[in-house]
């Protein structure tokens, strides 16, 4: 059951308030805490598919990484980090409702169209003036994300329509 393109929600669109709600130097390392909410969300789906827990626990240990590099890559801005905690609670629950009331199955499509979204994230935080080895490390970061929607895409269509 792919999640048609049409239902797949925009999650940049959906967060954006939440984002701009952050102070731009700041934002990666929001983008960060996002992902260790989404680190969380596949550990759940591993409880509930236990046959399928090792592929959703390396897509957990994935965005885990990512938040770890990010967190690594830009530096926190004590001033700012109140933004980033008032907005985040907000945000994640902006984004678990996307998959709320929905079975495991199209939630687990949905999950790879955001993680496909959020390749392009990270690739809209280069620029010219970044020095080569970041920009590598955000090229790694997408490529981080590309590799748990093969994943989930993988799993996906191995799972039986029932999940």
């Amino acid at each position: 059951m792919p999640v048609a393109e049409s239902n797949v929600p925009q999650f940049g669109a959906l967060l954006a308030q939440y984002i701009i709600a952050v102070p731009e130097a700041s934002r990666p390392r929001f983008l960060a805490r996002l992902e260790r909410g989404a680190a969380d969300r596949y550990r759940g789906w591993a409880a509930a598919l236990p046959e399928h827990a090792q592929v959703l626990l390396e897509c957990a240990a994935s965005e885990e990484q990512i938040a770890i590099r990010v967190d690594a890559l830009y530096a926190a801005i004590p001033e700012e980090l109140a933004a980033i905690e008032k907005a985040l609670p907000d945000a994640l629950q902006t984004y678990f409702n996307v998959f709320d009331g929905r079975p495991i199955k199209e939630q687990l499509a949905l999950q790879a169209a955001a993680e496909r979204q959020g390749s392009q994230a990270w690739q809209g935080l280069k620029n010219a003036n970044l020095p080569k080895a970041h920009q590598a490390e955000l090229d790694a970061l997408t490529a981080l994300e590309i590799q748990s929607a093969e994943r989930l895409e993988a799993l996906v269509e191995s799972l039986p329509d029932a999940h």
